[in-house]
């Protein structure tokens, strides 16, 4: 299966202006209704942002070290993804609006943390970086630039299949954090 890059980035793009229109309508609320839980095993607004920023800690440096280093890769106007980045890319993609349920690693799980509305300013920076991030890569090989992953120093991903894990990882959690307050 080959993606065609630019329709790729446009989706990602996409995917990644819808989460910052969802956290700035986040950040109207005020601080009761961002930490809000229905149950106590269930994240806040707050958490599912804070789970997003810890994941953009470790991906957006990456992705950006990355692209620096790729200037000379070379251009391809499609992108094949690998087997194990399409698989995670697949875990993160929602389907109508369904979340497939899964267990958080301990050092990204933001339970219990005491978080306020600097989680949502902080988010929404990281967010500006990603698309900066995602229009430089219109001009990379998404197929031959590899990234490491936060799971493993060993396994290392291409460029396209992180990317689209991390946004659809966001998607995710956006609708998390939504569902959170009956939306």
């Amino acid at each position: 299966m080959q993606i065609n890059k630019e329709q790729l980035i446009t989706e990602l793009i996409s995917l990644t202006e819808q989460a910052i229109i969802a956290v700035k309508k986040f950040k109207t609320l005020d601080i009761r209704q961002l930490n809000f839980k229905n149950t106590p095993e269930q994240w806040s607004v707050l958490e599912c942002i804070e789970h997003l920023n810890l994941y953009g800690d470790f991906y957006l440096p990456e992705i950006q070290k990355q692209l620096l280093k790729a200037t000379s890769e070379g251009y391809s106007t499609f992108f094949k993804p690998g087997v194990i980045g399409n698989y995670f890319a697949g875990l993160m993609k929602t389907e109508n609006g369904k979340i497939k349920k899964m267990k958080s690693p301990k050092n990204k799980n933001p339970v219990s943390s005491v978080l306020s509305i600097t989680t949502l300013d902080r988010f929404l920076k990281q967010a500006q970086l990603l698309q900066t991030l995602l229009k430089q890569a219109l001009t990379a090989d998404l197929t031959k630039i590899k990234t490491a992953i936060s799971l493993s120093k060993f396994i290392k991903l291409r460029l396209g299949d992180t990317l689209r894990f991390y946004v659809y990882h966001i998607e995710r959690h956006i609708l998390q954090a939504e569902k959170a307050l009956g939306l």
